[in-house]
């Protein structure tokens, strides 16, 4: 069999886009930008060890609103994260493959991840 006789594998011109497809593919996108914002946390904790005058530059950078936007950004990334990072434990578990099951954790995922965000970005801009 040559390779123009081979099956394709499905892709997304098969699949009609579910939200539930958004959500996986979401989840792995914040994953990604939790491991730029690592890079950030990291930094600041060097400059904190590098003694008062190195934390007081960075937190000067972001004491003000764009600062603040950073930190919004990466709490709602991580609260996405999380919640829809409990679902997939969740069916590493194997529950919660049913249509109406994955439809109704889709649900519940993003209306916590809504309230968490909503506080985390409260706590930050209050």
């Amino acid at each position: 069999m040559n390779k123009r006789e081979r099956p394709l594998s499905p892709h997304l011109q098969v699949y009609k886009l579910e939200y539930t497809m958004l959500l996986s593919g979401g989840h792995r996108i914040s994953g990604l930008a939790l491991s730029l914002a690592f890079v950030a946390v990291v930094a600041c904790l060097g400059a904190l060890a590098s003694g008062p005058e190195c934390y007081a530059w960075v937190a000067g950078l972001l004491d003000n609103v764009v600062g603040k936007v950073i930190f919004a950004a990466a709490a709602i990334g991580f609260c996405y994260h999380f919640t829809t990072g409990l679902r997939h434990l969740r069916w590493d578990a194997g529950y919660g493959f049913e249509r109406a099951e994955a439809r109704r954790s889709a649900l519940v995922a993003v209306i916590v991840m809504t309230v968490l965000s909503a506080l985390c970005v409260w706590a930050i801009f209050c």
